[in-house]
């Protein structure tokens, strides 16, 4: 073989892996963190002041899994009137569960993780006692 045919048949593998490498790449899926995400960035001051509401209140939301029973228990410092748990799952949007919480007193509240699939979460808490608005997040690993 000469040199000629060497250098061409480099040419020929390298767009044919370029080529492989494009049609590969355009079949990946990729996911924003949100669709309205630029309607989300205008909110986000809101957002900052249910958070600060949530560090004044003292006592911070702790969030315990229990394995056996597929349930995460929250204790939250202020009353319900309304509130939101969402499990956010970074690396699948599809697989967000967002469930509503019952209004009621301060205490201790239960979510089932029964139907998540096992990885990585982020859950989200967003609650309003009617006068303020409440933000906390926590990791969890199932």
């Amino acid at each position: 073989m000469n040199w000629g045919k060497s250098i061409v048949l480099t040419f020929v593998l390298f767009a044919g892996f370029i080529g492989s490498m494009v049609f590969w790449m355009t079949r990946q899926r990729v996911d924003l963190v949100r669709d309205d995400y630029y309607q989300d960035e205008i909110k986000y001051q809101q957002h900052i002041d249910r958070v600060v509401n949530t560090a004044r209140l003292g006592a911070p939301v702790s969030m315990t899994y229990e394995a056996a029973r597929q349930e995460v228990a929250f204790t939250l410092a202020a009353a319900v009137q309304k509130g939101e748990v969402t499990f956010y799952r970074p690396a699948d949007r599809r697989l967000d569960v967002h469930q509503t919480l019952m209004a009621g007193p301060a205490g201790a509240r239960t979510v089932s993780t029964a139907k998540l699939a096992s990885g990585f979460w982020k859950v989200q808490i967003s609650w309003s006692d009617g006068e303020h608005d409440y933000y906390a997040e926590k990791e969890l690993v199932l």
